[in-house]
């Protein structure tokens, strides 16, 4: 698959409306479609030959409307020549956001940069606010490093606070806190400060979550800090997440290893007992660029994620151990873009045409399973880690992944700096026809990721760094990127967190942020609401 945005520069022409297709002086082409689309393209045959060059099935693929087909024609041709689409029409029918509330959690949570980040905000801290049953639930490490979890009632009550008995062991911005409700008892979960170190886990009695309004938020509803999954030892793990089941249960993904050397695991809790299900990814096998091979790697998943038909999705980057693979020593030894899926709860492993590629606890996903790469990129380009997915409505996988495009040059030495002034993220999804991927026209200006939600019409919003919101509409197949709100006022450090579970609910975007500050002077953490629609 080839992206239809490529690596060439971009100028967007807006031009009248209802303009027939013509030729201007100099021999340009003037593309029109409808009153929506108008375009100026480069000389007419350099432009056709290329077109007819290009592989064009990810643009006009079946079970497109005639219209939505042409504005794809439309968007590659322009792509390829160097031009993005302006389509006004778009800004009245698609997507849209009103800013409903912005609430304060605590006006000194604690503040200090690692790894280009917050150990309030880290992207890999994908339950840092979630709801369940009518109430909100937001952590973080306030001032004096303390655990402190928040309740809300929804859709706009105070919020309540507690303070649990552990405080941050290091300055890590990895070591963030996660949340998780286990539905079939009612807990709430916490699991907590952990960087390639054993974890630190709670959870609270039975009910507390399905039964909250008749119960009393204190940190006595909680039990004692534990470093074992209730005697399940992990072993020293990263990125703790939770992700409950369509039936019910809880589980518990993490890595094991560090950095490019690393394997993915799961654990299992069924309402009673933690159970450990093992690996689903190999950091062994041999992977090669720029004459040198790394034989240790990492998966880094952008989220696990189980769709409406009860299918685990995973979308991912490895990360090599051997530095030697990339252009310079600055940059980010992550290459590809890969997907793999479960129908079976985690146990069993498939690419994208359903080809089994590992088990878990048995034999591994691995860099040299066959048809696991979606998206192909070598590890030049500063590819962020572990940034987001979410499934549409029909069940596809949709990733949002960031890098610096080759326009910008084909070797980031400087991954923070580059991807600051040239990255850009992507839309990369999946749909009947295959795998597609369309460049999002916002710079990120950012180290940062970016978060990906659906909307109830099945519209695509993106939460970018600092706040932003860009969004597509799903009847453009998810082309018409724009700008919905552009952070103005949060003062956002960076990485935001968004709450899933409620904007299922109720279709309210709750994105947790915290302010910018300077050296370690604590800030205020914040939570925008936003309805979507």
């Amino acid at each position: 698959m080839r992206s239809i945005t490529d690596d060439r520069p971009f100028r967007k022409v807006l031009m009248p409306q209802n303009l027939p297709i013509g030729l201007e002086s100099g021999g340009a082409a003037m593309f029109v479609f409808g009153p929506a689309y108008a375009v100026r393209a480069g000389p007419v045959d350099r432009l056709l030959e290329r077109l007819l060059r290009m592989p064009l099935i990810p643009v006009l693929r079946p079970g497109l409307s005639g219209s939505v087909r042409a504005a794809r024609l439309l968007a590659a041709a322009l792509v390829l020549a160097g031009v993005a689409v302006a389509s006004p029409a778009s800004a009245a029918s698609g997507p849209a956001l009103t800013r409903i509330g912005d609430t304060l959690l605590d006006a000194s949570a604690l503040y200090f940069v690692s790894y280009d980040g917050l150990v309030n905000n880290g992207s890999f801290q994908r339950s840092g606010i979630i709801s369940y049953a009518g109430y909100q639930y937001a952590a973080w490490y306030t001032a004096d490093r303390t655990v402190v979890v928040a309740r809300r009632a929804l859709p706009g009550g105070p919020w309540q606070t507690l303070r649990l008995p552990h405080t941050l062991s290091t300055n890590d911005s990895h070591n963030v806190i996660s949340l998780g409700v286990s539905p079939s008892d009612g807990r709430i979960h916490v699991g907590m400060d952990v960087h390639n170190t054993q974890i630190y886990y709670l959870k609270s009695e039975a009910g507390l979550a399905t039964d909250p309004g008749s119960r009393s938020w204190t940190a006595a509803r909680f039990g004692a800090v534990q470093r074992t999954l209730d005697g399940v030892n992990l072993g020293d793990i990263s990125y703790p997440q939770f992700v409950p089941t369509p039936e019910g249960r809880l589980q518990f993904a993490y890595r094991t290893g560090g950095a490019g050397n690393g394997t993915m695991e799961l654990a299992e809790y069924d309402g009673s007992t933690w159970r450990r299900l093992g690996r689903f990814s190999s950091n062994t096998g041999s992977w090669s660029q720029h004459g040198a091979t790394s034989t240790t790697r990492s998966m880094y998943v952008h989220g696990l994620t189980y769709g409406p038909n009860g299918r685990l999705h995973a979308t991912f980057t490895w990360r090599e151990g051997n530095g030697a693979v990339m252009c310079a020593s600055g940059g980010l030894a992550n290459h590809d873009t890969g997907y793999i899926y479960s129908d079976d709860r985690g146990r069993t492993w498939r690419d994208g045409a359903g080809r089994q590629v590992g088990t878990t606890g048995g034999t591994p996903v691995s860099v040299s399973s066959p048809g696991l790469v979606v998206d192909p990129l070598n590890a030049d380009h500063a590819l962020m880690n572990q940034e987001s997915q979410a499934v549409d409505s029909a069940g596809y996988p949709h990733a949002i992944i960031s890098y610096v495009p080759g326009r910008f040059g084909q070797c980031v030495a400087n991954y923070a700096a580059g991807r600051t002034a040239n990255g850009r993220a992507f839309h990369l999804y999946q749909d009947g026809s295959g795998w597609h991927k369309v460049e999002i026209p916002v710079p990120l200006q950012a180290v940062g990721r970016s978060r990906i939600v659906f909307g109830a019409s099945g519209d695509a919003y993106v939460v970018m760094p600092y706040g932003r919101v860009v969004a597509a509409s799903k009847a453009t197949g998810w082309t018409d990127w724009r700008v919905l709100f552009d952070g103005s006022g949060l003062n956002a450090f960076g990485e935001v967190l968004v709450d899933y579970e409620r904007l299922t609910a109720d279709g309210v975007l709750s994105v947790l942020y915290q302010q910018k500050s300077s050296g370690n002077t604590p800030s205020a953490i914040r939570v925008l609401d936003l309805r979507l629609g």
